[in-house]
């Protein structure tokens, strides 16, 4: 084997490792909770904001339990919800026979989805693709699996809102990023998604909006929700748990950032978490690019 055959051969074990690693994170905890109590919300909002209707070919793209990807389909689209953690589909199919509604559910890298060319009306995420370590690679991929004139919505935290503060928190106790890899909340940032996705798309429109999070009474109370529910905070708790003083640190840090972005509400506390809506369509025509 040649030099360039072994480094190609290294560097696809690291690639398929690194993957591995993501799938587990996310199966961890409870994200079908997260996204049914935290932000239910923010499927149908995509699903809008992109013009979804009935007929079209939807994919969507790291769609967990199928937040977004169930209420296109509920619009009579045909839809299929892809993501690299399978183990999210079965809650996502009982959601979906809950509603009365049918969609595709397929195992896929958003890095690299196993779709040809120009087959989607609609190539949707909600903060899901976001969290793919690669950007350029993710965007290319939205781009290049939908149509010509078709439509590409996102829907991603902002590097300045709750979510992209609670990552910052969580940082300094975190596993160290793989390399080459850029931080989800940048797909929050306008100027970040227009060089990503370039001249590839025309009519790419922004807007930051907010979703109220009102699961709980107390800032303690949501730390507790967040480390046993969602699997970038139990990563950074396992990452640490030989550690106790650094456990303890962790534990503090995040209380005094859940206590600072809290404020009452008439149950509890509340946090408006901030997100960007982006919505593009494809350049080219539906008889060619």
């Amino acid at each position: 084997m040649s030099t360039a055959e072994r480094k190609f051969v290294s560097e696809l074990d690291a690639d398929r490792q690194l993957k591995a690693k993501h799938r587990a994170l996310w199966a961890s905890g409870d994200y079908p909770a997260v996204a049914a109590e935290l932000i239910p919300a923010l499927g149908p909002e995509l699903v809008r904001a992109c013009g979804v209707r009935s007929g079209d070919r939807v994919l969507d793209v790291a769609a967990g339990s199928g937040n977004a990807a169930i209420a296109a389909a509920a619009t009579g689209a045909v839809v299929t919800a892809s993501d690299l953690t399978p183990e999210l589909f079965d809650a996502g199919r009982a959601i979906a026979a809950a509603r009365g509604v049918d969609l595709e559910w397929v195992e896929a890298d958003a890095e690299a989805l196993p779709f040809a060319d120009n087959s989607f009306d609609v190539v949707m995420s909600c903060v899901g693709a976001m969290f793919a370590p690669h950007h350029q690679a993710t965007a290319d991929e939205l781009a290049r699996v939908c149509r010509p004139g078709g439509t590409i919505g996102m829907i991603n935290w902002t590097p300045e809102g709750f979510i992209g503060n609670l990552f910052a928190t969580m940082k300094p106790y975190a596993p160290p990023p793989p390399p080459g890899a850029s931080p989800p909340p940048l797909w929050g940032d306008e100027d970040h998604v227009r060089r990503l996705f370039a001249e590839r798309v025309t009519g790419l429109t922004t807007r930051r909006q907010t979703v109220r999070m009102d699961h709980c009474a107390t800032p303690t109370e949501f730390r507790e929700y967040w480390k046993r529910n969602y699997g970038p905070t139990i990563a950074a708790y396992r990452f640490n748990a030989d550690h106790p003083d650094r456990v303890e640190a962790l534990d503090r840090d995040f209380l005094a950032f859940l206590t600072d972005w809290g404020r009452g509400g008439r149950e509890g506390v509340v946090y408006d978490a901030e997100y960007l809506v982006v919505t593009a369509t494809k350049a080219g025509s539906a008889t060619g690019t």
